[in-house]
């Protein structure tokens, strides 16, 4: 008798193995589903990525071409003013300087007379 028990036991054991075993494989099947689908989506994500860097990067370019034609427009534009203003300020300095040479000279041929020198 006792071995029709032990049979029943191991019977019973041997059906919750299955069990365990029937889990395990559900189990894994989800894991690797789960893994593909992460992988899609990664590759997916990783295409995109890459399409954006590339996007974004060709209109930095252009921003940046935009802006260093802009800066040297300006430069150009301040060096052409700089320029005339420095002309401008050279040709009133020479002006102030031949008026000046002119009153000195003739406040030397005015001097007094009544001076006398030592």
């Amino acid at each position: 008798m006792e071995d029709k028990y032990y049979g029943i036991l191991l019977e019973e054991m041997n059906s919750n193995f299955k069990l365990v075993l029937e889990g395990h494989t559900g189990l894994r099947n989800d894991i690797n589903r789960v893994r593909e689908e992460l992988g899609e989506k990664i590759e997916l994500n990783t295409t995109r990525i890459k399409a954006l860097d590339e996007k974004l990067s060709t209109r930095i370019d252009a921003v940046e071409e935009k802006l260093s034609t802009r800066i040297d427009a300006v430069e150009e534009k301040l060096s052409t003013r700089i320029d005339a203003v420095e002309e401008k300020l050279s040709t009133h300095i020479d002006a102030v300087g031949a008026d000046l040479a002119a009153h000195r000279r003739d406040t030397e041929v005015h001097r007094p007379l009544g001076k006398v020198s030592g």
